[in-house]
């Protein structure tokens, strides 16, 4: 838990306990009537919860210090209470105050800034590597280190099972181990898409020709999803990302079992497409064979 987050965790516990209710499995989801960002799900998004909390709380005092400010000005000098208005032109020390403070906020807000874009971009040591990649209008994965790859397309609202949200979920979802670190490697073949899971604080771009990287840790089991965040055409609305975040024994079963289904899919195709060509020498010696016997 980030510094932020312990500081101002009291005032907000009391609205979590009584806004929440629904399963972390729930979490990675928008919800209606929802205010705010979801759950977070990875130690980054812990930390940009923390920072909107502090950052918020600055904003929130500010405001309220002008509000009261302003208040006693058109209370205390308006013009029945101050007929003879000031002719004070400066003051020193109000100039230095008005100057000097703005910057003490800015320099309060901006080292946890950089605290938190260092965290984001400060790689740890992967645990899995995988590659998205954008299409119009669907993504695909890769497991570089275990030669799998998929498509993902969205489920048409015929095919949604109870509990799939609609618009969101997949045939194929991004399925990864919980409490893992994964570096993610984003790219696109035909325009600018975007990569973006709220829960575990990530948006980052899909560009044609250039391979963009982030990471995340999942700390909890559960389904998370995303969409993309860059218009790139008609059907961009309907591009959505599912990642199934799974005990380390469910992710090792999964990962037998596709690169099982894997294996037989490509056997079954390269027997389709190479059945005929390799059956033909053995059918030319055969002729050959034959009329070889026919000349004797």
């Amino acid at each position: 838990m980030g510094f932020f987050d312990r500081r101002f965790l009291s005032i907000f516990a009391f609205a979590a306990l009584v806004f929440s209710g629904s399963a972390y499995a729930q979490d990675g989801q928008p919800h209606d009537w929802q205010i705010g960002m979801q759950k977070a799900a990875t130690p980054i998004m812990e930390q940009i919860h923390g920072f909107h909390t502090f950052v918020t709380t600055i904003l929130f005092a500010i405001a309220i210090f002008v509000l009261v400010l302003l208040a006693i000005v058109m209370f205390r000098f308006n013009d029945k209470r101050n007929p003879e208005p000031s002719r004070t032109s400066h003051n020193t020390l109000l100039e230095v105050v008005w100057t000097v403070v703005p910057i003490l906020i800015l320099v309060t807000i901006a080292i946890p800034s950089f605290r938190l874009l260092f965290a984001q971009y400060d790689y740890p040591k992967a645990d899995l590597t995988v590659t998205a990649t954008g299409h119009q209008w669907y993504w695909s994965y890769e497991y570089p280190d275990e030669e799998i790859n998929f498509d993902s397309f969205m489920l048409s609202d015929d095919k949604l099972k109870e509990g799939q949200p609609r618009l969101l979920a997949t045939d194929n979802p991004l399925v990864v181990p919980v409490g893992k670190n994964v570096l993610v490697q984003v790219k696109s073949t035909d325009v600018i898409h975007d990569w973006a899971v709220p829960s575990f604080g990530i948006k980052l771009d899909a560009v044609p020709g250039r391979l963009q990287t982030t990471w995340f840790r999942a700390e909890h089991e559960g389904t998370f999803y995303g969409q993309c965040s860059e218009l790139c055409g008609r059907n961009h609305a309907f591009m959505p990302i599912e990642i199934r975040v799974v005990s380390e024994d469910e992710y090792a079963d999964w990962l037998a079992k596709t690169k099982e289904a894997s294996l037989g899919s490509d056997k079954h195709y390269a027997e389709e497409e190479t059945g005929p060509a390799a059956d033909a020498p053995e059918a030319d010696a055969k002729r050959l064979a034959s009329a070889e016997t026919e000349q004797r």
